[in-house]
């Protein structure tokens, strides 16, 4: 090889490029480029692949692959430029706007701003109509690495920036999409940053920023956008900083795909469990419970009843055993537990139970602080000055429920279950209805079982999960996937890891799913599964999780007596199939479109009297239907025969029964469904076993 050329691989392929060669040039000779792309993936020194511009020089042995637009990988790419491209729209139209981070996000992306004032929908407009110019002006995307220091002057009027520089070069953060150290695994002893800048086609630049990339090579790559709204977001998420404005938009690879998307945006709006909640009275979120907190109505209150029938009944079928945990707990046990150390974020402050009267809390509407006991918002020294805390997870009583008394190997498994209510001080800007609520029910379940049976009952899991989509009316899982060991992660037990990992693999491979690997992507104390469903219009929701815990029974210092006589640690699995109930329940009015299959639905037939004369008709009707278990109403008001049918379709009530005089001769109904062709003179007799069948056999469609 001649020192003027460098390798360059695609899988089998291999091929020498001049050196200094872009990847879009490797990519070229090795024949890779197959329809739209946006980036490359670059592996080099057996190093984890990484997202790498197209027109960046490519090392000598480097693998090089394709990102094609339309990936999710690439159209995060696609989404981050654009996000570029709006915070330089932004700072064209508004002199003196500081911005802040823009990531891409699921479906889209966002740029927060500090500007003078919230920007109203013809700003966007504007911004818009800007940002269409850019495109057209194709302004490249240019990266530069540049020392600290230097980051620090470019971005001195920038004091978001610069905070996030300080915050990199604290260690506090590691990196994010808009700060990331050079990443050229030189160990030169300084601090570096990538700058990406958007220059003109006579070299000026335009506008920069922080940001560790890729992007598309310029701006007349971005097929189709569209900003979306704008809304408050407070600097870090955090009360106590800055209030900032936030644009959302979204970018897609095509304008058909663009066109598609706004299309089921259109149609999640019309489902949207809060208006539906309203709608069809479901659910109430009064402005005195505060943000993330549901009160469910009569008619929602039977749905979840139905969903908690029917979960209790399947885990106790499965051969779990239930428990009852307290709402609270002290402070102690989230300390043993971890929680007040890796989670207090999301705890709400502590209580003394046992004070005479409420200690002074200032601002009674919010918590002020949360952290362990030893932050300011600690009780103060009253009665016997123990602190209680609301819990934000369940596993610490279910594994004090183990811990109750000695265990048998021969016990194991031991599974244990509750629909547990937890309480989580969600910020008030991520808080979405029941999607992401502050109070919301677990089917929370923890197994401890032995390293043979881990296997078993994980893949007992997954079959349950599948179970409960199928039931639900989602179908198969659209994605499942394996969380593997962090970077950061508990110390030791190398040897659990591996057999949880392995166990996890196997357990899924022996349910025939497909699945997908999330290196790294585990939590701290263990690897987890986590498994997505596709709603009705599209959108894939990520519901249950299956996680192998190594922390916790650590912590409690739990055991069962192993077949030697000895003490052994067993193995904790956590699972939540509904992930919890308020959020399932958010995702099936929305997927249902508020029209519940029968056996779900909180009324299941309304009987429709055509005039006064045969309201007693109509009771009977009823009662017939009740002993049979229905859900059945009868409309005896004064309104029009079309206006009570109408009443009914806009209730999304599965079956609306007619009865007249030819009816109550006849002992017949005649049946509107609310799906489905209309039957006239039906047997009622004939009727009640088919409603009854329906609702036994739980058809979804």
């Amino acid at each position: 090889m001649s020192e003027n050329t460098i390798t360059v691989r695609h899988g089998d392929e291999q091929a020498e490029v001049a050196a200094g060669s872009s990847a879009i040039q490797a990519l070229k000779a090795l024949e890779a480029v197959r329809g739209q792309i946006v980036a490359a993936r670059v592996s080099r020194e057996g190093r984890d692949p990484q997202p790498w511009d197209l027109d960046r020089e490519v090392p000598d042995g480097a693998e090089v692959e394709p990102v094609a637009a339309a990936s999710e990988e690439g159209r995060a790419i696609l989404r981050h430029s654009v996000a570029h491209v709006m915070a330089q729209a932004v700072t064209d139209l508004f002199p003196g706007a500081k911005w802040a981070i823009g990531p891409p996000i699921e479906d889209g992306f966002y740029y927060d701003f500090d500007v003078e004032r919230p920007f109203t929908a013809e700003d966007l407009d504007a911004i818009e109509a800007r940002m269409e110019e850019l495109l057209r002006e194709k302004q490249s995307f240019v990266r530069e690495e540049v020392s600290r220091d230097s980051a620090l002057e470019e971005f001195a009027d920038q004091p978001y920036k610069r905070e996030i520089i300080e915050l990199v070069d604290q260690g506090t953060i590691v990196s994010t999409v808009d700060a990331a150290p050079d990443d050229d695994g030189a160990d030169d002893g300084e601090a570096t940053f990538t700058v990406y800048r958007n220059v003109r086609p006579d070299g000026s630049v335009a506008w920069s920023d922080l940001c560790r990339g890729p992007h598309v090579p310029s701006t007349d790559r971005v097929p189709a956008f569209k900003l979306l709204r704008s809304a408050g977001a407070y600097w870090r998420g955090r009360e106590d900083l800055p209030m900032l404005q936030r644009i959302y938009g979204t970018a897609w690879e095509s304008r058909k795909a663009l066109k598609q998307h706004l299309t089921m945006l259109e149609e999640a709006r019309k489902r949207d469990h809060r208006k539906l909640g309203r709608e069809l009275e479901l659910v109430h979120f009064p402005e005195e419970l505060g943000p993330g907190l549901a009160l469910f109505l009569p008619a929602g209150a039977v749905v979840r009843q139905q969903m908690e029938d029917w979960i209790r009944e399947q885990t106790l079928a499965r051969g779990y055993q239930p428990v009852y945990s307290p709402h609270i707990a002290k402070e102690d046990l989230w300390r043993v537990s971890g929680h007040l150390e890796n989670y207090a974020e999301l705890m709400y402050p502590g209580m003394d139970l046992d004070a005479s009267a409420p200690r002074a809390r200032g601002d009674a509407s919010a918590p002020r602080a949360r952290g362990d006991a030893s932050s300011s918002d600690a009780p103060r020294a009253r009665g016997d000055g123990t602190a209680y805390r609301l819990k934000p997870m369940n596993c610490p009583f279910h594994i004090m429920a183990f811990a109750s008394r000695t265990r048998s190997y021969r016990e194991l498994p031991v599974r244990l279950s509750e629909l547990g209510t937890v309480y989580r001080y969600e910020r008030s800007g991520v808080v979405n209805g029941m999607l992401r609520a502050r109070g919301f029910t677990q089917d929370d379940s923890h197994i401890f079982c032995r390293q043979d049976q881990l296997v078993d009952e994980v893949e007992g899991c997954v079959e349950f999960a599948r179970d409960v989509y199928r039931t639900f009316g989602l179908g198969e899982p659209s994605r499942v996937a394996i969380s593997t060991r962090p970077d950061k992660s508990l110390p030791g037990n190398d040897e659990g890891w591996e057999a949880a990992e392995r166990a996890l693999v196997e357990a899924v491979e022996r349910t025939g799913l497909a699945y997908e690997s999330d290196p790294g992507e585990g939590a701290f104390y263990g690897p987890k599964i986590d498994i997505h469903a596709r709603d009705a219009i599209g959108r894939e929701w990520q519901l249950t999780t299956v996680q192998v815990d190594f922390n916790l029974p650590e912590r409690f210092d739990i055991s069962y007596v192993g077949e030697d006589g000895a003490k052994h640690r067993p193995y904790m699995v956590h699972r939540a199939l509904f992930g919890s109930i308020e959020r399932f329940f958010a995702v099936m009015v929305e997927s249902f479109n508020g029209a519940f299959p029968t056996w779900l639905a909180p009324t299941q037939a309304v009987v429709v009297p055509v005039a006064e004369d045969f309201d007693g008709y109509a009771g009977q009707v009823a009662t017939t239907l009740r002993e049979r278990g229905v859900r059945v109403e009868v409309d005896v008001s004064d309104d029009t025969l079309g206006a009570k049918i109408r009443r009914v379709q806009t209730s999304k009530v599965p079956y609306a029964l007619i009865v007249g005089g030819d009816e109550a001769e006849a002992g017949t109904v005649s049946i509107r469904p609310y799906q489905g062709d209309q039957r006239k003179g039906v047997a009622l007799s004939e009727f009640a076993v088919e409603l009854s069948a329906e609702i036994d056999e739980r058809r979804t469609s």
